[in-house]
Protein backbone atom coordinates (compact mmCIF):
# COMPACT_ATOMS: atom_id res chain seq x y z
CA UNK A 1 0.00 0.00 0.00
CA UNK A 2 0.86 3.30 -1.13
CA UNK A 3 1.74 5.97 1.73
CA UNK A 4 -0.35 9.49 1.86
CA UNK A 5 -3.27 10.93 2.55
CA UNK A 6 -6.83 10.45 1.51
CA UNK A 7 -6.61 6.72 0.44
CA UNK A 8 -10.03 5.46 1.45
CA UNK A 9 -10.88 7.60 -1.73
CA UNK A 10 -8.06 5.53 -4.06
CA UNK A 11 -10.24 3.00 -5.46
CA UNK A 12 -7.61 -0.08 -5.21
CA UNK A 13 -7.65 1.44 -1.33
CA UNK A 14 -11.74 0.59 -1.17
CA UNK A 15 -13.97 -1.62 1.30
CA UNK A 16 -15.43 -4.67 -1.30
CA UNK A 17 -19.14 -4.90 -0.10
CA UNK A 18 -19.03 -7.73 -2.09
CA UNK A 19 -16.87 -10.15 0.17
CA UNK A 20 -17.20 -8.64 3.78
CA UNK A 21 -18.40 -11.80 4.86
CA UNK A 22 -15.36 -13.82 3.52
CA UNK A 23 -14.07 -15.07 6.57
CA UNK A 24 -17.43 -16.22 7.79
CA UNK A 25 -17.87 -18.80 4.85
CA UNK A 26 -16.30 -21.94 3.85
CA UNK A 27 -13.54 -22.60 1.74
CA UNK A 28 -15.17 -23.84 -1.54
CA UNK A 29 -17.19 -20.02 -0.74
CA UNK A 30 -13.89 -18.27 -0.21
CA UNK A 31 -12.61 -19.23 -3.47
CA UNK A 32 -15.72 -18.62 -5.41
CA UNK A 33 -15.52 -14.86 -4.06
CA UNK A 34 -12.04 -14.71 -4.92
CA UNK A 35 -12.66 -16.03 -8.68
CA UNK A 36 -15.69 -13.84 -9.21
CA UNK A 37 -13.86 -10.46 -8.44
CA UNK A 38 -10.84 -12.36 -11.03
CA UNK A 39 -13.55 -12.13 -13.66
CA UNK A 40 -13.72 -8.90 -14.42
CA UNK A 41 -9.97 -8.22 -14.50
CA UNK A 42 -10.01 -8.90 -18.13
CA UNK A 43 -12.43 -7.04 -18.79
CA UNK A 44 -10.54 -4.07 -17.30
CA UNK A 45 -7.71 -5.06 -19.49
CA UNK A 46 -9.32 -5.49 -22.22
CA UNK A 47 -10.74 -1.47 -22.10
CA UNK A 48 -7.14 -0.36 -21.98
CA UNK A 49 -5.95 -2.31 -25.12
CA UNK A 50 -5.99 1.25 -27.19
CA UNK A 51 -3.59 2.94 -24.64
CA UNK A 52 -1.34 -0.65 -24.62
CA UNK A 53 -1.20 -0.66 -28.24
CA UNK A 54 0.18 3.04 -27.70
CA UNK A 55 3.16 1.62 -25.25
CA UNK A 56 3.89 -1.08 -27.28
CA UNK A 57 4.34 1.36 -30.27
CA UNK A 58 6.44 3.43 -28.38
CA UNK A 59 8.48 0.46 -26.89
CA UNK A 60 9.17 -0.68 -30.52
CA UNK A 61 10.62 3.00 -31.80
CA UNK A 62 12.70 3.13 -28.58
CA UNK A 63 13.97 -0.78 -29.03
CA UNK A 64 14.78 -0.36 -32.62
CA UNK A 65 16.71 2.64 -32.05
CA UNK A 66 18.81 0.83 -29.79
CA UNK A 67 16.93 2.30 -26.79
CA UNK A 68 16.12 0.62 -23.67
CA UNK A 69 12.87 -0.52 -21.60
CA UNK A 70 12.85 0.04 -18.29
CA UNK A 71 10.27 -1.58 -15.27
CA UNK A 72 10.12 0.78 -12.16
CA UNK A 73 8.13 -0.10 -9.16
CA UNK A 74 7.78 -1.23 -5.46
CA UNK A 75 6.14 -4.70 -3.69
CA UNK A 76 4.39 -6.21 -6.25
CA UNK A 77 4.48 -3.94 -8.67
CA UNK A 78 8.23 -3.70 -8.72
CA UNK A 79 8.12 -7.85 -8.12
CA UNK A 80 6.19 -8.17 -11.32
CA UNK A 81 8.41 -5.85 -13.21
CA UNK A 82 11.33 -8.11 -12.47
CA UNK A 83 9.55 -11.16 -13.93
CA UNK A 84 8.42 -9.85 -17.01
CA UNK A 85 12.11 -8.68 -17.58
CA UNK A 86 13.82 -11.55 -16.64
CA UNK A 87 11.86 -13.69 -18.89
CA UNK A 88 12.07 -11.61 -22.24
CA UNK A 89 15.79 -13.32 -22.40
CA UNK A 90 15.14 -16.63 -22.36
CA UNK A 91 11.53 -16.47 -24.76
CA UNK A 92 12.81 -13.58 -27.33
CA UNK A 93 16.76 -14.16 -27.27
CA UNK A 94 17.47 -10.56 -25.82
CA UNK A 95 20.20 -9.38 -23.79
CA UNK A 96 19.68 -8.57 -20.07
CA UNK A 97 20.32 -4.45 -20.66
CA UNK A 98 17.46 -4.38 -23.23
CA UNK A 99 14.38 -5.02 -20.75
CA UNK A 100 15.38 -4.46 -17.39
CA UNK A 101 13.76 -3.65 -13.86
CA UNK A 102 14.42 -0.93 -11.36
CA UNK A 103 12.82 -2.41 -7.97
CA UNK A 104 12.92 -0.18 -4.60
CA UNK A 105 14.82 -1.78 -2.17
CA UNK A 106 17.11 -4.06 -5.00
CA UNK A 107 17.30 -7.41 -5.05
CA UNK A 108 16.92 -7.52 -1.01
CA UNK A 109 13.29 -6.72 -1.58
CA UNK A 110 12.66 -9.25 -4.04
CA UNK A 111 11.64 -11.67 -1.10
CA UNK A 112 11.29 -9.59 1.56
CA UNK A 113 9.48 -6.45 2.28
CA UNK A 114 11.48 -3.37 3.05
CA UNK A 115 9.74 -1.04 5.60
CA UNK A 116 9.54 2.33 4.09
CA UNK A 117 11.22 2.38 0.51
CA UNK A 118 8.29 2.63 -1.42
CA UNK A 119 7.55 6.45 0.18
CA UNK A 120 10.85 7.54 -0.58
CA UNK A 121 10.77 9.50 -4.19
CA UNK A 122 14.52 10.92 -4.15
CA UNK A 123 15.21 7.19 -4.07
CA UNK A 124 13.32 6.18 -7.08
CA UNK A 125 14.66 9.19 -8.83
CA UNK A 126 18.28 8.04 -8.04
CA UNK A 127 17.65 4.58 -8.83
CA UNK A 128 16.58 5.71 -12.43
CA UNK A 129 19.56 8.10 -12.80
CA UNK A 130 22.03 5.45 -11.82
CA UNK A 131 20.75 3.13 -14.28
CA UNK A 132 21.83 5.10 -16.88
CA UNK A 133 18.24 6.15 -17.93
CA UNK A 134 18.78 8.59 -21.23
CA UNK A 135 16.29 10.27 -24.08
CA UNK A 136 16.78 6.57 -25.92
CA UNK A 137 14.75 4.32 -23.58
CA UNK A 138 11.28 3.92 -22.52
CA UNK A 139 10.59 3.71 -18.53
CA UNK A 140 7.45 2.19 -17.40
CA UNK A 141 6.11 3.05 -14.15
CA UNK A 142 3.83 0.59 -12.46
CA UNK A 143 1.82 0.95 -9.06
CA UNK A 144 -1.27 -0.06 -8.30
CA UNK A 145 -2.29 3.35 -6.64
CA UNK A 146 -0.42 5.56 -8.66
CA UNK A 147 0.84 7.26 -5.35
CA UNK A 148 3.44 5.21 -5.07
CA UNK A 149 6.38 8.07 -3.92
CA UNK A 150 8.93 5.75 -5.27
CA UNK A 151 7.47 5.21 -8.54
CA UNK A 152 5.97 8.71 -8.93
CA UNK A 153 9.88 9.96 -8.03
CA UNK A 154 11.41 7.58 -10.56
CA UNK A 155 9.02 8.52 -13.72
CA UNK A 156 9.35 12.43 -12.93
CA UNK A 157 12.89 11.80 -12.62
CA UNK A 158 12.76 9.53 -16.47
CA UNK A 159 11.26 12.73 -18.19
CA UNK A 160 13.89 15.24 -17.08
CA UNK A 161 15.92 12.96 -18.44
CA UNK A 162 14.10 13.42 -21.57
CA UNK A 163 12.95 9.38 -21.83
CA UNK A 164 9.64 8.55 -22.74
CA UNK A 165 7.41 6.98 -20.12
CA UNK A 166 4.27 5.09 -19.89
CA UNK A 167 2.20 4.49 -16.45
CA UNK A 168 0.57 0.93 -15.27
CA UNK A 169 -1.72 1.52 -12.68
CA UNK A 170 -4.92 0.65 -11.25
CA UNK A 171 -6.50 4.20 -10.47
CA UNK A 172 -6.83 6.30 -13.65
CA UNK A 173 -7.14 9.84 -11.77
CA UNK A 174 -3.63 8.60 -9.95
CA UNK A 175 -0.93 11.19 -10.18
CA UNK A 176 1.88 8.17 -11.99
CA UNK A 177 -0.96 8.13 -15.12
CA UNK A 178 -1.27 12.29 -15.52
CA UNK A 179 2.15 12.51 -15.83
CA UNK A 180 3.05 9.64 -18.05
CA UNK A 181 3.48 10.25 -21.82
CA UNK A 182 1.11 6.94 -22.13
CA UNK A 183 -1.56 5.65 -19.29
CA UNK A 184 -2.54 2.66 -18.72
CA UNK A 185 -5.05 1.98 -16.30
CA UNK A 186 -7.15 -0.87 -15.90
CA UNK A 187 -10.50 -0.27 -12.92
CA UNK A 188 -10.14 -3.49 -11.20
CA UNK A 189 -11.57 -1.82 -8.47
CA UNK A 190 -11.62 -2.74 -4.63
CA UNK A 191 -10.07 -5.89 -3.32
CA UNK A 192 -11.59 -9.01 -2.02
CA UNK A 193 -9.15 -8.28 0.99
CA UNK A 194 -9.15 -4.35 1.13
CA UNK A 195 -6.07 -3.04 0.22
CA UNK A 196 -4.40 -6.60 -1.26
CA UNK A 197 -3.31 -5.08 -4.48
CA UNK A 198 -1.04 -8.21 -5.40
CA UNK A 199 -4.74 -9.90 -6.34
CA UNK A 200 -6.93 -8.25 -8.54
CA UNK A 201 -4.72 -5.12 -9.14
CA UNK A 202 -1.43 -6.84 -9.26
CA UNK A 203 -3.27 -9.85 -11.84
CA UNK A 204 -4.34 -6.54 -14.01
CA UNK A 205 -0.67 -5.11 -14.24
CA UNK A 206 0.77 -8.80 -15.25
CA UNK A 207 -1.47 -9.32 -17.76
CA UNK A 208 -0.53 -5.68 -18.95
CA UNK A 209 2.93 -6.02 -18.92
CA UNK A 210 3.13 -9.80 -20.49
CA UNK A 211 0.48 -7.70 -23.38
CA UNK A 212 3.39 -4.94 -23.60
CA UNK A 213 6.48 -7.20 -23.74
CA UNK A 214 5.52 -9.45 -25.74
CA UNK A 215 3.57 -7.83 -28.27
CA UNK A 216 6.86 -5.39 -28.49
CA UNK A 217 9.01 -8.51 -29.53
CA UNK A 218 6.48 -9.57 -31.85
CA UNK A 219 6.83 -6.02 -33.59
CA UNK A 220 10.33 -6.63 -33.31
CA UNK A 221 10.82 -9.62 -34.94
CA UNK A 222 11.17 -11.98 -32.64
CA UNK A 223 8.28 -14.41 -33.28
CA UNK A 224 7.35 -16.02 -36.96
CA UNK A 225 3.68 -17.30 -37.02
CA UNK A 226 3.27 -18.04 -33.05
CA UNK A 227 6.86 -19.45 -32.61
CA UNK A 228 9.52 -17.87 -30.27
CA UNK A 229 12.31 -18.43 -33.10
CA UNK A 230 14.82 -15.98 -31.68
CA UNK A 231 14.97 -19.01 -28.56
CA UNK A 232 18.70 -19.49 -27.83
CA UNK A 233 18.78 -23.38 -27.34
CA UNK A 234 20.91 -23.50 -24.05
CA UNK A 235 19.63 -26.74 -22.56
CA UNK A 236 18.48 -30.27 -23.33
CA UNK A 237 14.65 -28.53 -23.50
CA UNK A 238 15.24 -25.83 -25.30
CA UNK A 239 17.36 -27.56 -28.03
CA UNK A 240 14.40 -30.08 -28.34
CA UNK A 241 11.86 -26.70 -28.58
CA UNK A 242 14.40 -25.93 -31.12
CA UNK A 243 14.01 -28.43 -33.69
CA UNK A 244 10.01 -28.41 -32.89
CA UNK A 245 9.98 -24.88 -33.80
CA UNK A 246 12.11 -25.18 -36.92
CA UNK A 247 10.44 -28.35 -38.42
CA UNK A 248 6.80 -26.54 -37.39
CA UNK A 249 7.46 -23.29 -38.92
CA UNK A 250 8.89 -24.95 -42.29
CA UNK A 251 7.03 -27.99 -42.50
CA UNK A 252 10.11 -29.79 -42.46
CA UNK A 253 11.38 -33.17 -40.95
CA UNK A 254 13.02 -33.26 -37.57
CA UNK A 255 15.81 -34.64 -39.04
CA UNK A 256 15.92 -31.79 -41.74
CA UNK A 257 15.51 -29.22 -38.78
CA UNK A 258 18.85 -30.81 -37.04
CA UNK A 259 20.50 -30.74 -40.31
CA UNK A 260 19.42 -26.50 -40.46
CA UNK A 261 20.02 -25.88 -37.04
CA UNK A 262 24.00 -27.47 -37.45
CA UNK A 263 24.27 -25.02 -40.45
CA UNK A 264 23.25 -22.60 -38.76
CA UNK A 265 25.45 -22.47 -35.19
CA UNK A 266 22.13 -22.95 -33.43
CA UNK A 267 20.41 -19.82 -34.34
CA UNK A 268 16.78 -20.98 -34.86
CA UNK A 269 15.51 -17.69 -36.64
CA UNK A 270 18.47 -18.83 -39.15
CA UNK A 271 17.68 -22.72 -39.50
CA UNK A 272 13.92 -21.11 -39.86
CA UNK A 273 14.59 -19.28 -42.92
CA UNK A 274 17.47 -21.97 -44.75
CA UNK A 275 13.93 -24.81 -44.15
CA UNK A 276 11.40 -22.47 -45.91
CA UNK A 277 13.75 -21.41 -48.55
CA UNK A 278 16.31 -23.90 -49.12
CA UNK A 279 19.49 -21.43 -48.87
CA UNK A 280 22.63 -21.94 -47.04
CA UNK A 281 23.26 -20.02 -43.57
CA UNK A 282 25.06 -17.20 -44.87
CA UNK A 283 22.41 -16.46 -47.60
CA UNK A 284 19.48 -17.29 -45.04
CA UNK A 285 21.53 -14.63 -42.44
CA UNK A 286 21.93 -11.92 -44.91
CA UNK A 287 18.25 -11.78 -46.16
CA UNK A 288 17.62 -11.72 -42.15
CA UNK A 289 19.98 -8.57 -41.93
CA UNK A 290 18.18 -6.91 -44.81
CA UNK A 291 14.33 -7.73 -43.56
CA UNK A 292 15.78 -6.51 -39.89
CA UNK A 293 15.31 -9.76 -38.82
CA UNK A 294 11.70 -10.70 -39.85
CA UNK A 295 11.46 -14.26 -40.92
CA UNK A 296 8.00 -13.79 -42.66
CA UNK A 297 9.91 -10.95 -44.56
CA UNK A 298 13.34 -12.63 -45.06
CA UNK A 299 11.29 -15.61 -46.96
CA UNK A 300 9.43 -13.50 -49.11
CA UNK A 301 12.78 -11.57 -50.17
CA UNK A 302 13.82 -15.48 -51.75
CA UNK A 303 11.58 -15.44 -54.20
Amino acid sequence: MAAGSHQESWPTEGRNERTLAIDAVDTLEILGMLNREDLGVAVAVHRELPAIARAVELAVACLSSGGRLFYVGAGTSGRLGVIDAAECGPTFGVGPETVQAIMAGGQAALTAAIEGIEDDADRGATDVRKSGVGPADAVVGISASGHTPYTVGALREAKGLDARTIAICNNPDAPLAGMAEIGICPATGPEAIMGSTRLKAGTAQKMVLNMLSTATMIRLGKVYSNLMVDVRPANAKLLQRAKSIVALASGCSEEEAVRCLEGARSDVKVAVVMALTGLMAPQASALLEQSGGHVRAAARMSR
